[in-house]
């Protein structure tokens, strides 16, 4: 009698909001989830009452595209549902062979890896990171601050972000200048 491997999809409760029908297709490929599509950066006041109304019942995971409608869009769900989680595609991982960028091209491992670092926002946001802190961390201000934020964005799965967003994910999501200078060690001992 042969055996059949029945591989379960991981189940994700909350409702994952993404911009349309390619990126529900391809997220429900990855995991057994619901979405919600936003048509895009046509999201309207329907669309964003729908969302709160499922941050309210389940919680809701925005997952959007890693470019500036991607962007746009997470902005104005942060904006409406303040308390809504987010999930970053990398950008480079989410690439077609074509070069078009979106959830639908990123792999499983990449939808995984997204999905297995998601960030709450703090309630109270604090101020542990300024912008002084980023000059002196040379994530701003020089040369090689570009790929020294790009690295950090990376390895702490925020998605690329310039100076001005890095310094608010670093104080929305909480995270420790000890955890920065971690990673910025490693871009160091690298070079």
């Amino acid at each position: 009698m042969n055996k059949v491997n029945i591989i379960k999809k991981k189940s994700v409760e909350e409702i994952i909001v993404v911009e349309g029908k390619d990126d529900t297709t391809r997220v429900q490929q990855v995991v057994s989830c619901e979405t919600i599509e936003t048509n895009g950066s046509a999201i309207n006041e329907e669309t964003l009452q729908h969302i709160k109304m499922a941050s309210d019942t389940r919680g809701v995971i925005v997952l959007t595209d890693p470019d500036a409608p991607g962007l746009m869009i997470r902005n104005i769900i942060s904006d409406y549902v303040p308390e809504a989680k987010h999930a970053y595609i990398d950008r480079h991982a989410s690439k077609s062979k074509k070069g078009k960028i979106g959830v639908e091209h990123a792999s499983a491992e990449t939808i995984m890896e997204a999905l297995h670092h998601v960030f709450t926002p703090m309630k109270e946001i604090n101020d542990t990171f300024t912008m002084t802190d980023l000059v002196a961390l040379n994530l701003t201000g020089s040369a090689s601050s570009k790929a020294r934020r790009e690295h950090v964005c990376k390895k702490l799965h925020i998605g690329y972000s310039n100076s001005k967003k890095l310094l608010e994910k670093l104080n929305r999501y909480g995270f420790t200048k000890d955890e920065v200078i971690e990673q910025l060690k490693e871009i160091e001992d690298e070079q």
